[in-house]
């Protein structure tokens, strides 16, 4: 087992460009077998893309309150989802779930996700979420979608 690193935050952190958090498997996470039911692995994945724009507008609350008045009642949503499942995490495993920004335009934007184990990658995913205000697709605001470049940036 890997502990968390004691720098990273309940939300984790942006670390060069990419959204970086400690996820503890639980009883609950597991399956008759003792390894983490499949599903949960898509929760874990929508904490880290919602812990991202968590901390992106933690750190930016004036360009999220600019996109609100741009685009109220603003939300993400999947779009699309591809996933390998590569390896099983057992209970008591801490893992690592890294959200990526890999393309932002229009009203998408595309996500690369994994989770780890320690070095060893256990899920690899790419998500496809649209920006959508008043239950229709929308072009993302400019404010976020420069910030959003921006940290695209930083992880190049």
């Amino acid at each position: 087992m890997t502990e968390k690193p004691a720098s990273l935050s309940l939300d984790g952190e942006i670390q060069n460009g990419r959204h970086v958090m400690a996820i503890r498997v639980y009883y609950e996470d597991t399956d008759f077998s003792g390894i983490v039911y499949h599903a949960n692995f898509l929760r874990f994945m929508e904490r880290g893309r919602t812990n991202y724009l968590r901390l992106l507008g933690a750190e930016q609350s004036a360009l999220f309150a600019e996109a609100g008045a741009e685009a109220p009642g603003f939300a993400f949503v999947v779009r699309s989802m591809q996933l390998e499942f590569l390896r099983p995490a057992r209970m008591d495993d801490i893992l690592m779930v890294i959200t990526t920004p890999h393309e932002v335009k229009g009203a998408s934007m595309m996500l690369a996700q994994e989770v780890r184990r320690g070095e060893e990658l256990l899920i690899e995913a790419r998500v496809k979420v649209a920006f959508i205000s008043e239950g229709r697709a929308r072009p993302i605001p400019k404010a976020l979608r420069l910030l959003m470049k921006a940290d695209q940036d930083a992880g190049a």
